[in-house]
């Protein structure tokens, strides 16, 4: 069974094509527009073994804003197809990743219940002519959309590029963890019965 999902999204500011594949080898095919976001994307991509396409067209005349949180909404809702009924999978993933001085945390529970917590500081406002702010607007709409329950830690750090890259790619680890279907797991890892 190949868990995989596409999703198209066009508004008046922004066309994206997205295809996601779970259990992948870690290949990405990325033209967003946002030579940061692509970046993280790539190393989100490789650090979870998932594959990625992803071709974005948006205002960055205006700012990344709208290119940026629209592929976090088509990310999480590939996700959230991806999964399907969620039978068998570990449901909860937790990793640390250090990049130099820096250390990002990642805790996801693939529940069904939408949250979003982040605890950390970034010294800078920008990695080149990314607005760092977009982080958090992409790392919400993913888990919004993908209907997860996301904590992202960013422990310590002095460069902002190293931490946010901390941050993505513990994500993608954090996010292969939950995904992984445990043969131990009967039908979905919930006292409930579904997720």
């Amino acid at each position: 069974m190949v868990r995989h999902a596409s999703i198209s999204r066009t508004t008046k500011e922004t066309d994206i094509q997205l295809q996601f594949v779970i259990d992948g080898e870690g290949k990405a095919e990325l033209d967003t527009g946002v030579p940061f976001l692509t970046h993280m994307l790539d190393l989100f991509t490789k650090h979870g073994q998932f594959n990625l396409t992803v071709t974005a067209k948006g205002d960055t005349e205006v700012d990344d804003h709208h290119t940026t949180e629209d592929i976090g909404i088509c990310l999480g809702q590939a996700l959230r197809e991806a999964l399907g009924d969620k039978k068998g999978i570990k449901r909860y993933g937790n990793a640390f990743v250090p990049m130099d001085e820096a250390l990002a945390q990642v805790i996801v529970d693939l529940s069904n219940r939408p949250h979003f917590e982040f605890r950390g500081e970034f010294p800078s406002e920008k990695v080149g002519t990314f607005d760092v702010e977009l982080v958090h607007e992409f790392l919400w709409k993913l888990a919004l959309e993908a209907r997860m329950n996301l904590h992202v830690i960013v422990h310590y750090g002095r460069n902002t590029h190293h931490m946010i890259e901390a941050v993505f790619k513990a994500l993608g680890r954090a996010l292969d963890e939950a995904t992984m279907i445990d043969p131990r797991v009967k039908g979905v890892p919930s006292t409930k019965g579904m997720l």
